[in-house]
């Protein structure tokens, strides 16, 4: 495969089909043109690691040989999540790192996730990557190679820190990704007796998808707590940076309800400080931190997008709907599931009932993320002419930060447009079922008035 294709570079990493848009030449030039981008950023070291799936060994040699090619120095870390490499840009004297995994794609798809000279690069600086490689705009040098186990200092950095006020039973479902590797040793470190399920990293992920964003891929959790007796469980995507959380009861505690409880904790450390969360998480999270004594502050949806805003602003706090969460107190502002998972032990081991506490997080009535399948493009036009033509009677608000975000008093709806696939995204929350059904009539109208013949996904 001698091609490279445009697809590749998406909006906040690059991905690819093994063996259609990805393999080991397309990784070298993506060294090659990594490594040159590092260097003119006065970079000279760049940490790499990968995930568990099957291609990643043949991806992360070839990516390593490119970055030498270039005059840099590797640092390996080998089979690790995602977020021991962001550890390792804050603690090794590397700032610059790329990560190889396919996240929670099929078993077919990997990829890259990149932080250059500490910032998570995204958009613009993604696509000047591929125009370095389609214009041979390389640097060249002879790097060197080492490897580095960097497992010990960062389970050490968390278990220094983070502290249950008395011993928890929990159950991981890690859905044989990377993450199995390193969890139960985390929350055993900490005290926890831990029931282990899918944590054999396996690249053909024979049990369920490791992506904790959708219920079925938690049921084997749920019948776990039903049938044992531990008190909680953590679920984690295939990288380890999202974390999904089940009580007792067999609830789904979703991201944006875990941010509140995260926000209500880190506020009494930052008095009036922000907490960031994306267009698409509750409207409850407003009321709660302005509650607790902080600001809230809505952004854009994307991992990268939102963890450059919390660098901007100096937040200790940011979250979004899919499951990134980015403490920056006590932490370094990177999402990471595992840690994630960690605090809010800390936080449960110290109530009466952490079941109860769970579920006692305000939510109201939502859908899930529902989508819009269009024509590559079709999205952005689409949702450019519905800002444009925005009239919603009764609205508070509509805001544009992302898309278009209705507020009404009694709930909201939003569409906006994916960066990764040709969609509309929409999903929407009401005080009750007809609020419900009356928002999402408002933005279907909405959609229609610009493309009348839209297969709508409700």
């Amino acid at each position: 495969m001698s091609l490279l294709s445009a697809s590749i570079f998406k909006a906040y990493d690059i991905r690819g089909i093994i063996g259609k848009t990805l393999d080991a030449d397309v990784a070298y030039l993506i060294g090659q043109s990594f490594g040159s981008a590092a260097i003119a950023k006065g970079e000279k070291t760049v940490v790499i690691g990968r995930d568990g799936r099957l291609s990643g060994p043949d991806l992360i040699a070839a990516l390593a040989k490119g970055l030498q090619a270039t005059g840099v120095d590797v640092i390996d870390l080998g089979v690790v999540v995602t977020p021991m490499v962001y550890f390792g840009t804050n603690v090794l004297g590397a700032t610059s790192g790329i990560m190889v995994t396919g996240s929670h794609n099929p078993p077919d798809y990997n990829g890259f996730k990149m932080v250059l000279a500490g910032e998570a690069i995204y958009g613009d600086a993604i696509q000047a990557l591929y125009q370095r490689i389609l214009n041979k705009d390389f640097v060249s040098g002879q790097g060197q190679y080492r490897t580095h186990d960097i497992k010990a200092t960062y389970l050490e950095r968390i278990l220094s820190d983070v502290k249950l006020a008395r011993p928890l039973k929990i159950a991981v479902d890690c859905g044989n990704g990377v993450a199995g590797a390193f969890a139960a040793d985390l929350y055993r470190g900490m005290g926890c007796e831990v029931i282990e399920l899918f944590c054999e990293v396996d690249g053909t992920f024979p049990n369920h998808h490791p992506d904790p964003a959708h219920p079925e891929n938690l049921q084997d959790l749920i019948h776990c707590l039903q049938t044992t007796d531990a008190e909680i469980g953590l679920a984690f995507d295939g990288d380890g940076d999202r974390l999904g959380v089940v009580t007792k009861d067999g609830q789904i505690i979703y991201p944006d309800r875990q941010l509140m409880l995260f926000a209500e904790d880190v506020l009494t450390r930052n008095p009036g400080a922000q907490i960031l969360y994306d267009v698409k998480c509750t409207r409850h999270i407003s009321a709660w931190v302005k509650a607790r004594g902080g600001v809230p502050l809505m952004w854009k949806t994307g991992h990268s997008l939102v963890k450059a805003k919390l660098r901007e602003t100096g937040s200790p706090l940011g979250g979004e709907m899919s499951g990134h969460i980015f403490f920056k107190d006590r932490w370094y502002g990177f999402d990471d599931g595992l840690y994630a998972g960690a605090r809010l032990l800390e936080i449960i081991s110290r109530v009466k009932d952490m079941t109860a506490t769970l579920n006692n997080l305000p939510q109201s009535p939502s859908t899930p993320e529902l989508q819009l399948k269009l024509n590559e493009g079709e999205n952005f036009s689409i949702i450019a002419a519905m800002q444009a033509n925005a009239n919603f009677p009764g609205a508070d608000e509509v805001i544009t930060i992302d898309g278009l975000r209705v507020e009404y008093p009694d709930g909201f709806g939003l569409a906006r447009s994916s960066n990764t696939t040709p969609v509309i995204v929409m999903r929407f929350e009401a005080e009750n079922p007809e609020a419900l059904q009356r928002i999402q009539a408002a933005l279907k109208a909405a959609v229609l008035a610009v493309k009348p013949d839209a297969q709508m996904p409700f």
